[in-house]
């Protein structure tokens, strides 16, 4: 299904692929082994080639630095959904800011449910159309459209760049490149700044042939996930999608592939464009936003992965990821084996939970107990159609299994009741919800303890669901396509292949209607009413302020992970924390309270370490650690912090609010073995925190272990990336070094003065 190429010696010529040879001075595109060989006037340096890929096209276009491998980026737009615009927007607000500089949409989409905490998820809406008032923005109401669905139908044109606050920002197939980030970085756009970046590695995605029936964007998607992620292949690179391939696949179709390029970890993704994209833009009344983008000539990438779209079969990703997959052909002949191994894995991290998911088998087939379509990856016009013709007729059935679609976007929702899919999918026992992105996250939709659940969602990570596996509660989320969640629901919720199953393919002639939009979205882009007042509702605060780094740092460790990969979700848990997310001191409560409930109560009292040094009262462990440590004249000198110490933290995704609850609590600081993406790594540098790595076994460190580092400031100031630090454990020290590589100058002062926000009050 999915072939890599992983050396940087790979271009692209005319659609074929042929090996760069340093050895012979420069690109000859040459085919070894195959005899074609090209004329000398095909013949082109690495740079200029290096510079044919579509990605460096848009990129350059918006780059402000003027240096080619140090990029600085300005953005044609910005979005945000209502778990983190109130936090941007008070960041820029705090920072100086007086209108948005260019169109920035404010979705509704997270917080929509007000099911804990009272008033305050619609406070937080109130707070979004005030601030679109003041400031100039787009104010899209709650169950209109979840937040990228709005983005395809209303923005995302080509050549365009979008930074969005959610990780699945991604409109690659409609010629926008585009990148989720933390909030802090959607901040710095709102005050005029810059996204800076070295320049990123490209790497083609050349697809080719046409998908069977059955096989839908999900599958494909899967299949690459699966390839790319363990080894991190494509990490913080930008995925191409090249090839005749993309001929055969409507936009709902790219749109669906593109959008979980997110979980390869990649930083963006770009598509060719054709006729397919111009009649998506000229439906959606921005045929003036296409033009043809393809790569040059001749492009150099970085890697290359072939995908054969006529091989690629139903899948389905087990639990915690997406990139556990197998086909479900696989899954079914082994069921057993693999359900089990589910089942160690479960144990492993949650203790208190008891899983027997073997037990769901019938004569060797997983029997589930839910199925959900929903939301920027599922909730498309062409996936709900694909439903509804599966179940046109039938019934999902009375004993156990239950099922939900939710369309991404009201005028999807519309065309399926004009053409009656509505009412037939709705006939068969399917539920039918407004546009909403809680099964993406937990918010909803949570089955009993012990439950299987099929997604066509984004994530299958531990806790997405929604249950509480600290408390002896877990759920569990496997992914499928749409298709395959039909055919399976169509047969009462034994897991089943769309691939094995008749299908209808016909899906009709879709006719988007603008009409919801027109009527409820309020749009002041270029019309900001600075006298407007904002609405703050009692739960929305300000961030609490944050101290200059000291000149030494003295760290106590407040949690070890040895996981080898730390999601966002667990470094502060997604669901019903989501209401508190406008106040930072409240929803630092629950940090890393799925994985170390210990963790906030640790750092509480080692922020209590700090807050006695600021007031002139140094406490006692203080001084006896320095002590200890040869440093008892330094206690004046000396910040103190706490630290958590994973292996690889980060993955998913993009809410500053991993980094920033633990900078609320009194964190200074990640050890890390490497970060799992970027934009976690950014948001602990915006919020004023080292992000170290480290060689050092992440296990030989323990919970309440103090870690001195003389000198931080000065080793920052002078830009500095070797860090030596002694490690003091009970009475036993160790020395060890720390490193703090591709720190850019910003970054070392934003780290310095303590946050973003304080960097940025500091230039004004």
């Amino acid at each position: 299904m999915v072939t890599r190429i992983d050396q940087p010696t790979y271009f692209l010529f005319n659609t074929r692929t042929f090996p760069y040879r340093a050895d012979r001075g420069g690109i000859d595109a040459e085919l070894y082994g195959a005899g074609y060989m090209t004329s000398p006037k095909d013949k082109m340096d690495l740079d200029s080639a290096r510079n044919g890929t579509m990605a460096w096209q848009i990129l350059s276009a918006h780059n402000k630095s003027g240096n080619d491998e140090k990029l600085k980026l300005r953005f044609d737009a910005l979005t945000s959904h209502d778990i983190t615009y109130v936090g941007i927007i008070q960041s820029a607000r705090a920072s100086g800011m007086k209108e948005f500089p260019m169109p920035y949409v404010l979705t509704n989409c997270h917080n929509s449910l007000c099911a804990v905490g009272g008033t305050i998820n619609e406070d937080d809406h109130r707070f979004g159309l005030s601030a679109a008032k003041k400031y100039g923005g787009i104010f899209v109401p709650a169950h209109l459209a979840v937040i990228h669905q709005y983005m395809r139908e209303r923005m995302a044109g080509v050549g365009k760049m979008i930074l969005g606050s959610d990780s699945h920002t991604r409109y690659g197939a409609l010629g926008a490149l585009s990148i989720g980030e933390g909030g802090p970085e959607l901040s710095k756009q709102l005050c005029n700044r810059t996204y800076d970046i070295d320049r990123p590695e490209v790497i083609a995605v050349h697809l080719n042939g046409k998908p069977r029936p059955g096989v839908g964007p999900q599958d494909v998607a899967l299949a690459i996930i699966r390839e790319v992620f363990k080894d991190g292949f494509v990490k913080n690179k930008i995925l191409e999608f090249i090839g005749p391939g993309i001929r055969h696949l409507s936009m709902d179709y790219r749109n669906g592939i593109d959008v979980m390029t997110t979980e390869t970890t990649c930083l963006s993704s770009i598509w060719e464009t054709d006729e397919t994209t111009r009649k998506y833009l000229a439906m959606h009344g921005r045929e003036d936003e296409y033009r043809e983008l393809k790569p040059a000539r001749v492009a150099l990438y970085d890697g290359m992965l072939m995908v054969d779209l006529s091989r690629v079969e139903s899948m389905i990703a087990l639990p915690f990821h997406p990139s556990n997959a197998y086909t479900i052909h696989e899954f079914n002949a082994n069921a057993a084996d693999l359900l089990h191994k589910v089942e160690e894995e479960a144990r492993a991290q949650f203790p208190k939970v008891k899983l027997d998911l073997v037990s769901k088998l019938e004569n060797g087939r997983l029997r589930a107990d839910q199925g959900i379509i929903a939301g920027c990856a599922g909730g498309s016009y062409e996936n709900l159609m694909a439903l509804a013709n599966a179940l046109r007729g039938k019934s999902v059935g009375a004993d156990g299994f239950d099922i939900s679609a939710y369309p991404a976007s009201q005028p999807v929702f519309m065309e399926l009741l004009k053409n009656g899919a509505a009412a037939e999918i709705c006939a068969a026992g399917v539920t039918m919800k407004t546009a909403f992105c809680g099964p993406c996250f937990g918010a909803g939709d949570t089955p009993a303890n012990n439950g299987f659940s099929l997604r066509h969602t984004t994530r299958n990570f531990p806790n997405r669901e929604g249950s509480k596996p600290a408390n002896g509660q877990l759920s569990l989320v496997a992914l499928m396509d749409a298709r395959s969640i039909a055919a399976t629901a169509a047969n009462g919720g034994l897991l089943t292949a769309a691939t094995d199953e008749p299908m209808q393919e016909s899906i009709g002639t879709y006719s988007y209607d603008s009409a919801p939009y027109e009527a409820r979205v309020f749009d002041a882009w270029g019309k900001a009413d600075r006298d407007a007042a904002l609405v703050l509702g009692p739960n929305i605060t300000d961030w609490p302020e944050q101290h200059e780094l000291t000149e030494n740092l003295l760290l106590q460790v407040a949690s070890v992970i040895t996981d080898p990969v730390t999601t966002t979700d667990e470094l502060i848990p997604s669901g019903e924390t989501s209401s508190y997310r406008s106040n930072p001191h409240k929803l630092a409560e629950f940090a890393l309270s799925r994985r170390d409930p210990e963790y906030v109560g640790r750092a509480k009292r080692i922020r209590g370490y700090d807050e006695a040094r600021v007031n002139g009262s140094d406490t006692e462990e203080v001084k006896a650690a320095l002590a200890k440590l040869g440093a008892a004249d330094a206690v004046a000198s000396t910040g103190i912090g706490s630290v958590v110490c994973a292996v690889k933290p980060g993955d998913g995704s993009a809410r500053e609010q991993a980094a920033s609850c633990q900078r609320v609590l009194g964190g200074c600081a990640n050890i890390a073995r490497e970060y799992a993406t970027k934009r976690y790594r950014s948001n602990l540098i915006n919020w004023g925190m080292l992000p170290f790595t480290c060689e050092e076994e992440i296990g030989s460190f323990s919970n309440d272990a103090w870690i001195y580092i003389p000198g931080i400031r000065a080793i920052l100031e002078k830009g500095e990336t070797t860090v030596k630090a002694t490690v003091l454990d009970g009475d036993a020290k160790r020395e060890i070094t720390l490193t703090l590589p591709t720190l850019t100058e910003e970054e070392r002062t934003i780290i310095l003065r303590g946050c973003l926000i304080n960097h940025y009050r500091a230039e004004m």
